[in-house]
């Protein structure tokens, strides 16, 4: 059985070119990318511990071979956070005796007072691993018509994996699922992104499986939206972290003038302020 770190780094190998690190290329392999022994050789470790922490047989590396592999594999600064990250959840990952509970949906009182001050923005409450706790009307407004707010308990995670709407909504779907994606290994517990991930799994297939094991780092740039009602949005996301709370306030704010507008158009018909789901 794998880990969280050794999938990193083997699909972090398979992608880099040998020549692109100046190795020579050994003709038709087998596999992809940067062979094992010549990883190794730039990280200054044997090829059989390389092998060891890949298949997540050993799950402990230190720092200095922690940094070492992300030197190798010319790792930039957001590939190297989430290398570290990795590197310390990974023996949670495979300690864990007893099935997590899910994480909280509650919402202190003085958050939900940041969303009333915020109105008649655009913002959410969200964990990590997608749950949208609460929000204002500017978020409603801006997701009518699109299912995403429709289930009891919706969850955004669920919703670009599963609905077939959000395949239009999204302009950018694939790097939205990569987003989302990604954002479950910083879930308030390693344990309680396997909960989700294990019902999520199932509905999800194939597709969700790759992009989560794959570790694309997103960019996170502008968030297009194909609103049902017409425009196409353009939106900057700023987002605050509750780190005692495990959650996210996470404010939209339109990119350009005519977003601005759209909004405004959308949120017209409510006449007033919207209270906080």
């Amino acid at each position: 059985m794998g880990t969280p770190l050794g999938d990193f780094i083997r699909a972090r190998r398979d992608s880099i070119q040998p020549e692109s690190l100046g190795l020579p290329d050994h003709g038709r392999r087998r596999s992809p990318g940067l062979r094992r022994v010549d990883l190794a050789a730039r990280a200054g470790i044997s090829v059989e511990y390389l092998t060891r922490i890949e298949q997540g047989r050993d799950r402990n590396p230190s720092v200095a071979v922690v940094n070492a592999l992300a030197d190798a594999l010319s790792l930039g600064p957001p590939e190297r956070d989430h290398l570290r990250y990795l590197a310390k959840i990974t023996g949670g990952v495979c300690s864990a005796h007893t099935r997590p509970a899910p994480p909280s949906r509650d919402v202190r009182p003085p958050v939900r007072q940041m969303l009333q001050l915020l109105e008649p923005g655009i913002a959410m409450v969200t964990n990590r691993l997608g749950d949208v706790l609460a929000h204002t009307g500017g978020f409603a407004a801006l997701t009518g018509g699109t299912g995403l707010l429709d289930a009891d308990g919706p969850n955004l995670t669920r919703y670009v994996f599963t609905d077939p709407r959000a395949r239009t909504f999204f302009a950018d779907w694939d790097t939205v699922a990569d987003e989302q994606a990604f954002d479950l290994w910083r879930g308030p517990s390693v344990e309680n992104a396997e909960w989700f991930t294990a019902q999520l799994a199932r509905v999800a297939g194939a597709d969700f499986t790759r992009r989560l094991h794959g570790h694309a780092i997103p960019p996170r740039g502008v968030l297009r939206l194909n609103h049902p009602a017409g425009p196409e949005l353009r939106l900057l996301r700023e987002t605050l972290e509750l780190t005692a709370d495990a959650q996210q306030l996470v404010v939209f704010l339109p990119a350009d003038d005519r977003t601005a507008q759209e909004m405004d158009r959308l949120r017209h018909p409510h006449g007033r302020l919207r209270a906080i789901s």
